[in-house]
């Protein structure tokens, strides 16, 4: 025997029967499926960083407080062949002839910006490209100028030095979003000479850099082992993370999709395997007979599943890439047209995945041919020799598992998937098994044609417990796609309404408070929220003063300590705000209360009842910890990590911060500007509208990729229909010699086809209803949502429907053949 050439012949003949034909499609869907998603969410990444790296205005950053980084960063950049740019971040006051101002100033040498443009805008109000300011120069923003009544030209006093103002900030990289003082740019060797970076002084230095990612990397890596204390690294990756919740949402609902198609397909594969085995059965013992061996046979059947996936992942691969250059022409516009160029690894990834699906779910039942006697040739009713156990069926489960943890990108979506699909398939078994028990109890009481129909679920108790498992997962998957996944969707819409702020204000002094709401109010300006907000230091817990070092293992804490904290209060529980633990700081307590953000609960290694020391300005407060919040940070609303209750906090020096919605835009906040300059305005309509957007793509993409689903799901319900088909063939034969006609044949088919329908689409709408429940709660942080109960229902009775009609559809189909020919051939 020459495996080669055999299962060549082997593939060429048999693929007409169709179980080949099923394997080699749902390669094809599953490979294209995989290969499209990975690669779209690849190139996104690289946008997204890419992207960052714009706004951070480099590759990576280095940064440390009040000192100076040491000139060995720069050094090793240079060694490395990185661009290097050095700058520090200081607070002060800013004046113009009678006008003072508060101001960040941002202090940046010859080199700035590494990676983004900065824009400036000249005397005469054109936009221009400019580079750091020269020494003796300063470019101020629009908020500086209108504070000190100052223009383009005029000259300003910083740190005892007279600086002209060289232009107006339109847009600098590493500017912060959210920046709560108006902003300076000025030269670094006047920065070193004012006398403004002395001892004491609290300053951020700041040293970035840019360059081909390899040497990036290993610069992360020396910058990692030599940070002095209290500095930190900054990625590219936490520097656009508005958006970058956004995308990872987006991308966790496209791989959830693509992972259900590969599942459907991989449950496909293995039904048609099943099957393909069962009618080689024969063969193989013949073949046994003229003397092949054990190890020939499976050689030769290795090599017929290789030579059918080689061609299938190949074509699937290609369909993937694409269908996903038509997707990223979509994506890249909400990136600022940004083109990676195309990875072709993700593909690689999908054809070797396909592969690993084919064998993996298809190779235990054809590796247990070789267990077949040279006898079966001449006794069909001689049965393979079963064992208690045979480890090749665990094949399947680890395949599976290993595509979900592999391709979900998420340990908490790996989890919850093969949890709830673990659970569904327990689920199906233990009922499929007191479906059985119940018919053989209750069957004589039940009309003839449906009593037999019933029978058969119990005769083919096997089969009938892979067909209904099958169905049931493969339900599951669709309902998670057609109905929980839109509704998903929609929930995550809802998250952003139409009356959505767009505006944010700081800056806004308590007197002024009265005016900013009649002003808004004339605009026409609608969910108009304001918070107090006093800017200070996180002294001690528990009266223990804080140490960065006692939270060395997260830098974060440390940033904290050394950095300012901002704290605000209210009567009421914001917005966007969920009480976890505790209750909310009354309104005027004894001893002053506080509520946490759950981060820094954690952070901070807090309990309920512990003591936090504020110093805000020349007071300290010290309050008791009374609850945990949950705070929804991609609301676009205002949010603070501690809050205390009005009484202690009132009496603090604070300023008011105010987010509100205006579809009128900025022709109407002119006016606002105008009569209050010293209004610090921050427009997050453009953060909006691409959020907005990426919704509605990743709406569409899911759709397209539901597409892959579907094709997939009547691949295994063929498949499973198939499963028992030589068999019913046989028994409608059987049936039709001993005088049964077309009318008892139907019913009997509808009673066992309804059964199995019913049964798995129950259990895959309660499946899909948990999955979705779960996924919410710790996927996609939508912690209120509930699955559309109705539609679930519904796609159970129609997923019922469907199985008897295809079931139906298909018996019709088989009681075409003579049965005088299936009683002297079988099957």
């Amino acid at each position: 025997m020459k495996p080669v050439a055999f299962a060549a012949r082997s593939l060429r003949r048999e693929f007409r029967h169709g179980e080949l034909a099923t394997l080699a499609a749902a390669l094809v869907l599953a490979v294209a499926a995989l290969s499209a998603v990975g690669t779209l969410a690849s190139r996104v990444e690289s946008a997204i960083l890419a992207s960052a790296a714009e706004l951070l205005g480099g590759d990576l950053g280095v940064s440390a407080r009040r000192e100076a980084l040491p000139e060995s960063f720069s050094a090793e950049a240079a060694r490395l062949g990185l661009a290097s740019s050095r700058s520090v971040e200081f607070s002060s006051v800013v004046f113009a002839g009678e006008n003072s101002q508060f101001s960040e100033v941002r202090a940046v040498d010859a080199a700035f910006p590494l990676r983004g443009k900065l824009v400036v805008a000249d005397a005469t109000g054109s936009q221009v490209v400019a580079h750091a300011p020269k020494r003796g120069q300063v470019y101020a923003d629009r908020a500086v100028l209108s504070a000190l009544a100052a223009s383009v030209g005029n000259v300003l006093q910083l740190g005892g030095h007279d600086l002209t103002i060289a232009g107006e900030i339109v847009a600098a990289p590493g500017s912060s979003v959210f920046q709560f003082a108006p902003t300076l740019l000025m030269n670094l060797d006047d920065a070193e000479s004012s006398g403004l970076l002395g001892i004491g002084s609290r300053a951020t230095y700041r040293v970035l850099v840019a360059g081909n990612a390899d040497a990036i990397s290993r610069y992360a890596g020396w910058a990692g082992q030599n940070l002095p204390a209290m500095a930190r690294l900054t990625t590219v990756a936490e520097a656009q993370a508005n958006l970058r919740t956004a995308f990872e949402r987006g991308e966790n609902f496209l791989r959830l999709a693509a992972l259900l198609a590969a599942l459907l397909a991989g449950i496909a594969v293995a039904l048609a395997a099943q099957r393909f085995a069962r009618r080689k059965t024969e063969e193989v013992a013949l073949l046994r007979c003229l003397g092949a061996s054990r190890r020939e046979i499976v050689l030769a059947l290795s090599l017929e599943l290789v030579l059918l996936a080689l061609p299938a992942c190949l074509l699937g691969g290609a369909l993937g890439i694409g269908m996903q250059q038509v997707a990223f022409l979509f994506a890249s516009e909400l990136l600022g047209g940004a083109a990676p160029a195309l990875p072709l690894a993700p593909a690689a990834s999908a054809f070797v995945v396909g592969l690993a699906v084919l064998f993996g779910f298809a190779l235990p039942p054809l590796l247990r041919l070789r267990d077949v006697e040279p006898m079966r040739v001449f006794r069909r009713d001689l049965q393979t020799r079963l064992r208690r156990f045979d480890a090749l069926y665990l094949l399947p489960l680890l395949v599976g598992g290993g595509l979900i943890l592999l391709e979900s990108g998420s340990t908490k979506l790996a989890g919850v998937l093969a949890g709830a699909l673990g659970a569904v398939a327990v689920a199906t078994l233990l009922l499929s098994l007191l479906l059985l028990k119940g018919l053989r109890a209750s069957s004589r009481k039940l009309p003839g044609a449906l009593r037999f129909g019933l029978a058969n679920l119990s005769r083919r108790r096997a089969l009938t417990l892979i067909q209904v498992g099958a169905l049931a997962l493969s339900l599951t998957a669709l309902n998670l796609l057609a109905v929980v996944g839109p509704s998903l969707l929609d929930r995550w819409r809802a998250d952003l309404p139409q009356d959505t702020p767009n505006y944010f204000v700081l800056n806004l002094q308590p007197g002024q408070r009265a005016e900013f709401e009649q002003r808004l109010a004339a605009l026409g300006a609608s969910n108009l929220s304001l918070l107090p907000l006093a800017a200070g230091k996180l002294v001690a817990i528990n009266g223990k003063p804080l140490r960065a070092s006692d939270y060395a293992e997260d830098s974060r804490a440390g940033n904290w300590i050394e950095g300012e904290v901002r704290v605000s209060w209210s009567e009421q529980l914001p917005p966007s705000n969920r009480i976890i633990a505790g209750t909310w700081p009354g309104p005027d307590p004894q001893a002053a209360e506080l509520s946490v953000d759950r981060g820094w609960f954690e952070l901070f290694r807090l309990k309920l009842g512990d003591s936090m020391t504020l110093r805000v300005g020349d007071r300290e407060v010290t309050a008791t910890v009374t609850s945990v919040r949950e705070i929804d940070w991609d609301s676009f609303r205002v949010n603070f990590f501690m809050m205390l209750d009005p009484a202690h906090g009132d009496p603090l020096p604070h300023s008011l911060i105010s987010s509100f919605h205006l579809p009128v835009g900025n022709a109407a906040l002119a006016t606002l500007s105008r009569a209050m300059p010293n209004l610090s305005l921050i427009d997050v309509n453009s953060i909006l509208d691409r959020v907005r957007d990426i919704i509605s793509r990743v709406s569409s993409a899911v759709t397209w990729v539901l597409g892959f689903s579907l094709a997939a799901g009547i691949l295994v319900l063929l498949a499973a229909l198939a499963a028992t088909a030589d068999e019913r063939r046989f028994e409608i034969a059987l049936l039709r010699t001993l005088g049964a006609h077309g009318r008892q044949l139907t019913a009997a088919v509808l009673g066992e086809f309804a059964a199995l329908g019913l049964l798995a689409g129950a259990v895959a709408a309660a499946g899909a209803a948990g999955t979705g429940i779960a996924l919410a709660r710790n996927v996609f942080r939508m912690p209120d949502y509930w699955p559309p109960a109705v539609e679930l229902a519904g796609m159970a009775l129609a997923s019922a429907l469907v199985v008897m009609l295809a079931g139906l559809a298909g018996t019709r189909r088989i009681a075409r053949t003579p049965p005088m020919r299936v009683l002297r051939y079988g099957n």
